[in-house]
């Protein structure tokens, strides 16, 4: 495919050139064409930012189309509620929510789809009425859109940050209720699967521990968010200087610890879980709240540290 930038489209940034002359291919997946070297012209080093000039030839490698609707799985799923409009699941940790790279099945998704009749096509083939996510690692509720119209009002709401959400964590140290946590989170800039404040695209982002129960050691922390970045709880947790238990990514493995938190320093995923979910249904406008109770791993973990601490 070669274009050529008209006088009109001078000045623009490369991605915005594109994405006006291939309306059909989403802004993401042309910064990711032009990193992958897919886009080539004579002004050297590319980047999405490059602002193009009149004439400039601009040449791009579209890869072929491969069908991208995720196929129905028998995978086991929680469902804590169900209607014609929505349904509410338990995510377990360990599953990804939606097909991506490296997880082309055994989502959320696959399961939804063998297990749900209907859902909302507003995310695209690849995600069927998922209106947020979870972290691979973190079990507890979601709520899922079965038609257009949920969920565009469930976003509305989430976006309007109307949907209370509250998490329970176990991290190291003492923390206490009624702190606030507000560093700016972005990607990292050194690594790119971390989320970080120190990062040059770091977006508000708010966080409060409404509860606590301290042990020797650890706290039992539960958690409201504010705002809801990606891997908001676990970031700001880290950088206060109290990492949730078995969180590799944040600094949350501890190779030795003492007996009584043997239990903890064993755990083989992060220590967080979506406890709480309270919205309006987005059809009935009926204030909603559902609750999943801990997983076993986490509620042994927990009752081992009780018993210690009696």
């Amino acid at each position: 495919m070669h274009l050529i930038v008209s006088p009109e489209d001078a000045g623009r940034r490369l991605d915005q050139f594109l994405a006006a002359r291939l309306p059909d291919v989403s802004r993401s997946q042309i910064q990711r064409l032009i990193r992958a070297g897919s886009v080539r012209l004579n002004a050297g080093h590319l980047k999405p930012g490059l602002i193009v000039g009149a004439g400039l030839r601009v040449d791009v490698d579209m890869p072929r189309p491969v069908p991208a609707a995720p196929a129905p799985e028998s995978i086991p799923l929680k469902i804590l509620y169900d209607d014609e409009d929505i349904v509410v699941v338990d995510k377990p940790a360990g599953m990804v929510v939606h097909p991506a790279a490296g997880h082309k099945s055994g989502t959320l998704v696959n399961a939804l789809l063998h297990h749900v009749r209907g859902l909302s096509g507003i995310g695209g083939a690849e995600r069927p009425g998922i209106v947020h996510r979870l972290d691979r690692g973190t079990s507890g509720v979601m709520i899922v859109a079965k038609h257009d119209r949920a969920h565009r009002e469930l976003a509305r709401q989430f976006h309007d940050r109307e949907v209370e959400k509250e998490y329970v964590a176990l991290v190291w140290g003492r923390v206490r209720a009624g702190e606030r946590l507000d560093q700016p989170i972005g990607r990292d800039r050194r690594h790119r699967q971390k989320m970080s404040s120190r990062s040059a695209r770091a977006r508000p982002a708010v966080t409060f521990i409404t509860g606590a129960e301290t042990y020797r050691g650890v706290s039992l922390a539960r958690i409201r968010l504010g705002t809801g970045r990606t891997h908001q709880i676990r970031v700001h947790l880290s950088e206060h200087g109290h990492p949730v238990v078995g969180d590799a990514l944040y600094g949350g493995v501890r190779s030795k610890a003492p007996a009584h938190l043997a239990s903890a320093a064993a755990l083989g995923r992060p220590f967080l879980h979506a406890a709480r979910l309270s919205l309006a249904h987005p059809v009935t406008r009926t204030p909603m709240t559902f609750e999943a109770p801990l997983p076993p791993d986490l509620a042994d973990v927990l009752k081992t540290l009780r018993q210690s601490k009696g």
